[in-house]
């Protein structure tokens, strides 16, 4: 039962709004700067994984294991060649998960993120090569695509209740027979439908100047170190404690050495055949050298960019406060003030655009769209990612980046296993393997929670 204050909000919605604050300033406590050096924020750090904020640490310890188990394995794997195609093959899954962890942030879940990334990768090949579409029409057209199935999914789960598992387990279903109708219809080849634009193929296929990758390595950590300044002067003119300057040289200089470590070894020539071949030129035979396969793949800025974008969206606008606080406590959330219907339906239109984002991108990749090239196997590897990453499955916690440090343990995992365990057997090795890290995952964001709530951190 309510009661009014005359003229006033009821007890209840008090309530509610004080829980929201209450949850919000906790929150902001154990995760603000403190006064100190870098012992003081270790120990806090500590304090903070004792409590049950985990965050992305279990994925980055098994993403380091695992990498020096496969390293140490098969030298193969820790191959420059190998390295840069593993940015390629896992990419796809990435994007689909950073769209996930939108949906799982409001504790939903879309199943139907991967065969939507298919109908949209349909729509471009069918106007490129049906219709002879120029690539910014085509992918273009992808892209609304994706827009309007998050639309639709979102408006049927915030306006007719409708639970996301039955919603988007029919459009899982559905979309594969779609998938097969697009396929199939209108002038050009039917069936599986290669990718002819170059610009299309280039997206994953092709890699930068190995000068322009040095030019990106130089932006992504001035810009890192301007917001990590920008950000501890803001607490201070507020009268707040700013991170201390030891702490931020620390992450900066983190993120220097892993970026530089990633550009240069991407920087190397990976060509497999390195041989000069003789070649009779103007009545005279010179050595050749075979073209160089050097560069950061052009697919790795794209994601840095759909990363920074996204990462922004959730940090540093209401609308991600919005969603963390909708994920957070949906009564106390709407009762706030919040639309959460519209919130709701914005995260699911934000995962399906980024699913379209990862159907291109594979089609890309393999060359072509076919209906085998996004079943449920492309969907289970997202979302696996964004729980691995750290992405909660009851919703309210999670980040962008979860997305990325999950799907490179998703992806270390597929190849490291592919080349390791040959044979029938080895698909059915890595599904296992990759299914026991995700449930494995998936118990200690259950514990985290647990742990979390008793010690008042959650």
């Amino acid at each position: 039962m309510s009661v009014n204050a005359p003229g006033g909000p009821s007890v209840e919605d008090d309530a509610a709004e004080g829980s929201t604050r209450s949850t919000v300033a906790a929150t902001a406590a154990t995760t603000a700067p403190i006064e100190g050096g870098l012992r003081d924020y270790w120990h806090n750090y500590i304090q903070r994984i004792r409590g049950g904020d985990m965050g992305s640490l279990p994925a980055v310890g098994g993403l380091i294991v695992l990498a020096v188990l496969f390293s140490g394995i098969q030298p193969v794997f820790r191959s420059v060649y190998n390295f840069a195609n593993m940015f390629t093959e896992g990419a796809g899954e990435i994007f689909i998960a950073m769209g996930i962890v939108f949906v799982l942030l409001l504790g939903e879940i879309d199943l139907s993120a991967g065969t939507a990334g298919g109908v949209c990768a349909f729509v471009m090949v069918r106007l490129t090569a049906g219709f002879n579409q120029p690539w910014p029409v085509s992918v273009g057209a992808g892209l609304l695509t994706g827009i309007v199935i998050g639309l639709l999914i979102g408006w049927l789960r915030a306006k007719l209740r409708i639970p996301s598992f039955i919603v988007t387990l029919a459009f899982f279903l559905a979309f594969q027979g779609v998938a097969l109708l697009i396929s199939n219809w209108a002038k050009g080849p039917t069936g599986a439908v290669p990718v002819t634009d170059h610009v299309v193929v280039d997206f994953t296929n092709a890699n930068m100047p190995v000068w322009l990758g040095w030019v990106m390595a130089a932006i992504i950590v001035a810009i890192y170190a301007g917001l990590k300044l920008a950000a501890a002067n803001g607490r201070r003119k507020q009268g707040l404690i700013g991170e201390p300057m030891s702490v931020m040289g620390v992450k900066i200089l983190g993120l220097a050495v892993v970026t530089v470590l990633a550009v240069y070894a991407l920087s190397i020539n990976r060509a497999a055949n390195k041989t000069p071949v003789l070649h009779y030129v103007n009545g005279q035979y010179v050595k050749v050298a075979p073209p160089a396969l050097e560069g950061v793949p052009w697919v790795v800025p794209i994601m840095l960019i759909c990363f920074a974008i996204l990462t922004f969206l959730l940090n540093r606008t209401r609308y991600g406060r919005h969603v963390y606080a909708v994920g957070g406590n949906e009564e106390a959330a709407r009762r706030a003030g919040i639309a959460v219907d519209r919130i709701r339906i914005s995260v699911f239109v934000i995962c399906s655009l980024m699913a379209a984002i990862g159907g291109i991108e594979i089609a890309s990749n393999v060359g072509g769209v076919s209906e085998q090239s996004y079943n449920g196997n492309i969907l289970l590897l997202a979302v696996g990612a964004a729980v691995i990453g750290g992405t909660s499955l009851f919703g309210g916690r999670g980040r962008v980046i979860d997305a990325i440090i999950g799907g490179a343990v998703v992806e270390v995992i597929q190849n490291g296993l592919a080349d390791l365990v040959k044979g029938a057997n080895g698909p059915a090795v890595q599904y296992v393997v990759t299914g026991a890290v995700l449930l494995l995952a998936a118990a200690v964001d259950a514990l985290s929670r647990r742990r979390a709530g008793s010690t008042g951190l959650a």
